[in-house]
């Protein structure tokens, strides 16, 4: 068993080898389609990426009458942090909002007349209020509002301002997330057609090798196995190959991208997740590889 093992092995190698041009064009076809597999993995942590910061800026801001005590207003921030679908509340006090809002409207002396002419801090304290996603916005309002002892208190909420925000933000997480998972699902159909057909010509060019196989009794796994082994090697060197590319051009486009994405490095995010890229890129050239010749020696040649 081991030798006829070892057997395919080697024959599969000596055919990866002999073949010449048919396994360049194998290893090519399989290489920009590992690229291109490898490109979307890379493209759907850039949009996570910049979908998670909008998502951090977006928030609902909590605003309480002016005759709110400071304790009563931290009370309710503590019964949101104690919320499951809260992630984070800051707190805003009334002097804040007025040292904030002075310097917002520096330039404008009319408003800063105004302000001094009331003698008494207009602003009431406010909340921030940060959910764990953005559909849980309206759970959190939902708690306020039915909450006699902060409801007593709150003067406005802009959730109502911040809602299609929020909603347009959701949708967009969403389709992003479903359309990403349906280009993967096409890319991979199309590149195990690709390099299916591909394999048929290596396949192609040793029928006479595998007729004469078929003579002398060789067995279905012995006339597969090299031609599988061959598809791995391929699939292998396609791999590294696609790897390899990633570098520069992720070096390249994190230093010269990374202002436009938020301060998100493409080539920091290849270094630090090096491993599971290694294992999508090569692993999916493996795979793709044996599988399209198993299917290519099984369909084609009818062995």
């Amino acid at each position: 068993m081991m030798m006829t093992f070892k057997r395919i092995l080697s024959a599969g190698a000596t055919s990866f080898t002999r073949s010449g041009l048919v396994s360049f064009a194998t290893v090519l076809i399989m290489t920009v389609t590992l690229i291109i597999i490898g490109a979307l993995v890379l493209l759907s942590a850039v949009l996570t990426n910049t979908l998670t910061s909008i998502q951090n800026k977006v928030d609902v801001n909590v605003y309480f009458a002016t005759t709110a005590e400071e304790s009563q207003v931290l009370a309710v921030k503590t019964r949101l942090e104690q919320r499951p679908e809260v992630d984070e509340v800051t707190y805003t006090s009334r002097d804040q909002s007025l040292l904030t809002f002075r310097e917002k409207h520096q330039d404008d002396v009319l408003t800063l007349q105004a302000l001094d002419q009331l003698g008494d801090n207009p602003l009431g304290a406010s909340l921030a209020v940060k959910a764990k996603d953005p559909t849980l916005y309206a759970a959190v309002v939902q708690f306020l509002t039915d909450d006699t002892a902060a409801s007593s208190i709150i003067d406005r909420i802009n959730y109502a301002q911040n809602k299609v925000v929020i909603e347009r933000l959701s949708n967009a997480i969403d389709a992003t997330q479903r359309a990403g998972l349906a280009i993967v699902i096409l890319f991979v159909i199309a590149s195990i057609i690709i390099a299916l057909a591909t394999v048929r010509l290596a396949i192609y060019s040793a029928r006479d090798e595998i007729s004469v196989m078929r003579l002398v009794g060789a067995s279905n796994m012995y006339i597969r196995g090299p031609f599988i082994v061959a598809g791995v090697i391929a699939g292998l060197i396609s791999g590294l190959i696609a790897l390899a590319f990633f570098f520069p051009v992720t070096w390249y486009a994190g230093y010269a991208f990374s202002t436009w994405l938020g301060g998100f490095n493409l080539f920091t995010y290849y270094v630090v997740n090096f491993p599971f890229l290694f294992m999508v890129v090569v692993g999916s050239g493996l795979v793709l590889g044996s599988i399209a010749s198993f299917l290519g020696v099984r369909r084609y040649l009818q062995v």
